[in-house]
């Protein structure tokens, strides 16, 4: 087996490892530039679960040649063949990448013009001569792409990015909303922490208001085109069912043949000795199957035998291909089967199958349906190490102020907390600075943090890599740190002495695992309706102390509970979720509603969220990519969760006419056109700021006063001075 010495480290740890070809080699890109690619290269990219699984991708930019690509193919097979045959393979191309994708990079992706024939090296630097401008695109999938620096590359819809190296000008069409500016701003802060290493200034900038700076950059401005339409237009006359080929090369040389031309198919269609193609048909995207019994010759032409049949079908270029070992099928694969089983649920020996020439299959005018191919995978981001290297950490006052390591773990929301991580790698000492923001500490708490942050930097010679944190938006490296010990985020209160909520106060304690097993534990309302099904709780009052355990909730978080109750202190009685005694609900100020749904207790597909939107022009739907949050609800748009069993529409208070009258014509569409048969679930319609505990219930720590504070406010106060 060919292994490349690359592969040596591949799939050790949890996270994103990304490569990119240079002269038909491969050569990691610093992780400080993972989501930045270059247009005229192509790139391999592995995502490893803690489980472990894994999910290999090859991104192929617009101006990549052609011997790029066929050296990204072949290193993606060998790959695959190091990791035993088990990951899933995704082909990538420019703009089109899948939601599984775009979920490793929350802070977005970046186009850069040219590639390494044009000598562009990914390197993270401190030269501040940068000058170029970005296009932000998306209000879920930010994807920022690298324009001409000419006022002839805005308009007044979009927002752009005018990178001039140390000052970084975000500028915002007239016409642009609200939660564009804040993606776009996301974008802004993730060039300045990762491309400059914290040594840059973010500005926001309002068309007709430009700095002296920007317009010497750009010259004289003339008239700014008006909003442009929406570059993502469905061609909806084009849609179809899904259909089922067979993959084999029993006849001497590689075919593909017909099996079912509609779905939802059958489990037992897909004999293990072969390989199948299952053409989608409604987004430009097909599986290719591999049966654990299929030869050799047959998994390894998996990837070259879907890009066959893209070319024979006249599909794009653009349209995705997935290859999926049996044992690893995705929640969207196994939709399109009425009767999937998993592992030991086996439905019986597979039946033979009349294989027929390829049928003519009919047009589904739904472009609701679209939204069942696009499950975006819960990502989690990069982890350099295991997170077993030294930790320092110190609360931002007038300077940094250290914090006692007894106490390492816990995070108050009225304080910004600077983390150095240090660990080794080849042989050299590697730093990370984690700057913490709690969502109540003060302006000048935040501007000073910015400002302590650039300070460590300097006094470190400018090596460290910088990553400044939201509370509630934890990466799991950072969680990993505290080694197996939940991260504590309490509610306000700041740990200076004095500053800590009394130890009379009624306190609540949400404990959640993530999709990445990391652990959190964040203080919430101290009422009943906070509880979770799926959770575990913790409750101190002045004269009790007890751990809830919910149906669906798991050893590892209950595990995390003794760590709460040991800082709390007392003697826990423990709760199990339906044999609750009196005095329990007493504690909790009387018994209310809570997130119950069995769907959450026993959850078997994880939940989508969509925002849909007309802010294009058009009333389109995106799914949002990796693990949502409460802070991924759109106030002007009208937003689609998805929890198998029910589907919940929430109306953003700014949404539209136009939003608040489609989005349920789309929800309909989106049951009944789903292929694994949902027709007649239950949808409802649920108001900002009167949400119910059966949809609060699916994000961890949901905050009622979270609508109290423009988002656009919070995330400005991270500009920094």
């Amino acid at each position: 087996m060919v292994s490349h010495k690359e592969f040596v480290g591949a799939g050790k740890q949890p996270g994103l490892q990304v490569w990119r070809i240079e002269n038909l080699d491969l050569k990691p890109v610093p992780k400080a530039l993972h989501g930045s690619f270059y247009s005229g290269d192509a790139y391999l990219l592995l995502f490893t679960t803690s489980a472990p699984s894994y999910n290999i991708h090859m991104w192929l930019g617009a101006e990549c040649s052609q011997d790029e690509s066929g050296a990204a193919a072949i290193f993606a097979t060998q790959l695959d063949d190091f990791l035993g045959g088990g990951p899933v393979q995704y082909r990538e191309v420019q703009n089109c990448e899948s939601k599984t994708f775009l979920g490793y990079f929350k802070s977005g992706i970046k186009y850069q013009r040219g590639g390494v024939a044009s000598g562009f090296q990914h390197v993270v630097t401190n030269d501040m001569n940068v000058k170029r401008l970005l296009h932000i695109k998306g209000r879920r999938a930010i994807r920022a792409t690298e324009v001409d620096m000419s006022w002839s590359s805005f308009n007044k819809g979009d927002c752009f990015i005018v990178d001039l190296g140390k000052d970084i000008y975000q500028w915002c069409g007239s016409e642009c909303n609200r939660f564009e500016r804040l993606k776009a701003s996301e974008v802004s802060i993730d060039i300045r922490d990762n491309e400059r290493n914290g040594r840059a200034r973010v500005h926001m900038v309002e068309e007709g208001e430009e700095p002296a700076a920007v317009t010497d950059a750009l010259g004289s401005k003339g008239d700014i085109a008006p909003a442009s339409g929406d570059d993502d237009k469905a061609d909806i006359s084009n849609k179809k069912k899904a259909a089922l080929y067979m993959i084999s090369d029993a006849s001497g040389s590689m075919k593909v043949s017909s099996v079912a031309s509609s779905s939802p198919f059958k489990q037992a269609m897909l004999s293990p000795d072969d390989c199948f193609i299952l053409d989608n048909g409604m987004d430009r995207i097909i599986f290719v199957w591999k049966g654990p019994k299929a030869n050799m010759a047959e998994r390894k032409a998996a990837m070259s035998a879907g890009q066959e049949f893209i070319k024979e079908k006249g599909y794009s270029c653009k349209t995705q291909i997935q290859v999926i070992p049996a044992g690893a099928e995705t929640t969207i694969f196994k939709q399109f089967f009425c009767d999937w089983k998993d592992k030991d649920e086996t439905t019986g020996p597979s039946k033979a199958y009349t294989i027929g020439s390829i049928a003519k299959v009919e047009q589904v005018p739904f472009d609701a349906s679209t939204l069942h191919s696009n499950k975006a995978m819960a990502a989690q981001h990069g982890m350099v190490d295991d997170g077993k290297g030294k930790v320092q950490i110190w609360r931002v006052e007038d300077g940094k102020v250290p914090v006692d390591p007894a106490s390492y773990g816990h995070f108050y929301g009225g304080d910004c907390y600077l983390i150095l991580y240090s660990y080794r790698l080849g042989g050299r000492e590697q730093h990370i600075i984690y700057t913490w923001q709690g969502l109540k500490c003060t302006q000048d708490e935040l501007a000073t943090s910015a400002f302590l942050t650039v300070q460590l930097d300097d006094s470190m010679g400018g090596s460290p890599v910088q990553v400044r944190v939201t509370q509630g938006q934890e990466p799991p490296h950072l969680m990993s740190l505290f080694q197996g010990k939940p991260m504590i985020i309490h509610s306000g209160g700041t740990s200076r002495k004095g500053g800590q909520t009394q130890a009379s106060s009624k306190r609540l304690f949400h404990i959640r695992q993530s999709s990445s097993h990391a652990t959190r534990a964040v203080e919430v309302e101290a009422s009943a309706s906070s509880l979770n099904t799926n959770d575990v709780f913790v409750l101190k009052t002045p004269d009790a102390l007890f751990v809830w355990r919910g149906v669906g909730a798991s050893d590892e978080e209950m595990e995390a509970a003794k760590h709460v109750v040991g800082f709390l202190g007392g003697s826990p009685s423990q709760v199990s979720e339906g044999k609750e005694p009196a005095n329990f609900w007493t504690a909790l100020g009387g018994k209310k509603d809570y997130q119950t749904s069995k769907s959450l207790q026993n959850m078997i597909k994880p939940p989508r969220l969509f925002g849909c939107s007309n802010k294009t022009g058009r009333l389109i739907v995106e799914e949002v990519p990796g693990d949502f949050t409460q802070s991924d609800l759109a106030t002007d748009d009208v937003m689609l969760l998805d929890t198998s069993d029910q589907i919940f529409l929430w109306v953003g208070n700014e949404a539209n006419a136009e939003e608040r009258k489609g989005a349920p014509k789309i929800a309909k569409e989106y049951v009944d056109s789903d292929p694994s048969g949902r027709r007649g679930l239950p949808i409802t319609t649920i108001k900002q700021g009167a949400e119910p505990p059966t949809f609060t219930g699916w994000f961890q720590a949901w905050d009622p006063k979270m609508w109290d504070i423009d988002p656009l406010d919070r995330i400005r106060a991270r500009f920094g001075k």
